[in-house]
């Protein structure tokens, strides 16, 4: 077994599909529209979707915003760098929510920033092996 993808509803796709790839750096794998249903789905990731996790982006057309909730956590997202990460993702205009340095009670570098629909994403700095 394994995780497929992690599902995120989205208020703009073109917005949502412009931030994971031009500002994460992902790449748009797959999209199909679905008009019986009255949506679009957009499948991004690091790579190919029989090798690797992605994000589903699902845009139920004419619904411009949801509740986040307060169960949903956030995506992790490991990068060899966080204090460079997150310095790029600043310059592509990505929004910081926190910015790079050590976990609370611990040594790992970490850092949080925002996709266009509130989203909160982890920046992990990878682990020496």
């Amino acid at each position: 077994m394994r995780i497929l993808h992690t599902m995120l509803r989205t208020g703009n796709l073109d917005r949502s599909i412009d931030f994971y790839t031009a500002v994460l750096g992902m790449r748009l794998l797959r999209q199909k529209d679905y008009p019986d249903g009255k949506f679009t789905l957009a499948f991004l990731g690091y790579g190919d979707e029989s090798d690797n996790t992605v994000i589903e982006l699902t845009y139920n057309w004419g619904v411009e915003r949801y509740d986040l909730g307060s169960g949903y956590g956030h995506i992790a997202i490991e990068v060899d760098d966080v204090y460079q990460a997150t310095d790029a993702i600043r310059e592509r205009g990505g929004k910081i929510l926190r910015e790079a340095g050590p976990m609370n009670a611990g040594t790992t570098i970490i850092a949080f920033v925002e996709d266009p629909d509130g989203y909160p994403i982890e920046l992990i700095g990878r682990k020496p092996h």
